[in-house]
């Protein structure tokens, strides 16, 4: 089992990304605001008051959050449907090599707890 984290620059291709990877056969995935040292530098400037691990409430409020990147988690059973979801990224993000398109990895899962739900919780 594996771990696929993606960082998306552009959240204005979270739904067409989304679609895209359930069509390959991803079930769930867990989607997070947020934000790098470089975006924080480039639009506010590095600030000596904030906590070691601020939230990012500390940073924005509001409408600024649609701004931000999403982080896209997903565990993953097959590894052979790996590389079919990072040709289907960067057919929608474009190479993700290039600036400001974003990051995606893969790490490989020793014990997975919780990811397949049975019985009831009633």
């Amino acid at each position: 089992m594996y771990l696929l984290t993606l960082v998306l620059n552009n959240p204005d291709l979270l739904e067409e990304l989304l679609g895209a990877w359930s069509k390959i056969g991803v079930v769930g995935a867990t989607v997070l605001y947020s934000t790098g040292l470089g975006r924080l530098g480039q639009k506010q400037g590095l600030r000596d008051d904030m906590p070691l691990f601020p939230s990012l409430d500390d940073f924005y409020e509001g409408p600024q959050l649609q701004t931000l990147s999403r982080t896209i988690f997903t565990a993953i059973k097959d590894e052979g449907k790996i590389k079919k979801i990072v040709d289907a990224t960067q057919g929608i993000t474009g190479d993700l090599n290039l600036p400001e398109s974003g990051l995606l990895f893969v790490t490989p899962l020793l014990q997975v707890y919780g990811l397949e739900k049975t019985g009831s919780t009633k």
